[in-house]
């Protein structure tokens, strides 16, 4: 069976993701409500009740609203450092069956590898995570993710983390200018988000793609559009020499309006 990974949503409204390999079936963020992420889930032909394990980055909403509703289902387990368990379920009735991890330590759910790396962000203890399968024949190849949407800025060890992946999913959460003429948000705001705990602008998801020496990555995906302060076509412009250039790999933009999720078969990516 071939690895499928599918993002089904990624906005500052909310990010999931769905990735499928021959032995499990889990999502990566819970930013929707579980009623809607059964919809989605049902146009993917899936159910929300046969999702194995939810992995969380963090505990704000557009990653985390769904574990109220999924915590109903005791067989789903989920995943999240102690910080953002302990948060998360301090809004919950209900107590799911949480499985803690430690940032920087690989572990195996069953033929996933998964390594959780401590990003900066403005939330009590935030991860990207980088997911590997496969690698045990011709037809199987060993394929890897990495899920980073919510940082200020991207560290050494950051980039180091995401550098040997085949695919990146990667925030390019606002145009500087939009922010900036943006009325609705008060200075304060603004600040926050463009700080070193705030997300990442075009300009800076531009910058690490540019600049990195030899990457693995066979594809980009730009997620975590500002729907106010972003657009696709802002990304677009900006990543236009990247997509047309020398660099070994596709980019694709998530849309921030709902719309047909981005799929990918891992197995075959070249």
């Amino acid at each position: 069976m071939s690895s499928q990974f599918k993002i089904l949503g990624s906005s500052s409204s909310g990010n999931c993701a769905l990735l499928t390999t021959q032995h499990c079936k889990i999502l990566i963020d819970a930013g929707f409500s579980a009623r809607r992420l059964e919809k989605m889930l049902a146009a993917a032909g899936e159910s929300l009740a046969d999702m194995d394990a939810v992995f969380l980055t963090h505990e704000h909403g557009d990653h985390a609203t769904g574990i109220r509703g999924i915590a109903k289902n005791t067989r789903t387990h989920i995943f999240a450092n102690r910080d953002t368990a302990e948060t998360v379920q301090n809004k919950l009735t209900r107590r799911p069956s949480w499985k803690i991890f430690e940032n920087g330590r690989c572990f195996k759910f069953k033929d996933i590898s998964v390594t959780p790396f401590s990003v900066p962000h403005d939330a009590y203890d935030p991860v990207g995570f980088v997911f590997e399968m496969g690698g045990s024949s011709l037809f199987d190849p060993l394929r890897s993710i990495a899920w980073v949407t919510d940082l200020g800025y991207i560290p050494a060890l950051v980039r180091e983390q995401i550098r040997k992946v085949d695919l990146l999913v990667l925030e390019a959460n606002y145009d500087p200018q939009m922010l900036e003429d943006d009325a609705r948000r008060p200075w304060s705001l603004k600040q926050r988000i463009r700080g070193r705990h705030g997300h990442l602008s075009n300009e800076a998801a531009f910058e690490l793609l540019a600049e990195t020496d030899r990457p693995r990555w066979k594809q980009i995906c730009l997620g975590h559009l500002s729907k106010d302060c972003n657009s696709v076509d802002a990304v677009k412009r900006k990543f236009a020499g990247l997509a047309t250039g020398s660099k070994p790999f596709n980019i694709d933009i998530i849309d921030p309006e709902p719309g047909d999720p981005f799929t990918c078969s891992l197995n075959h990516m070249v």
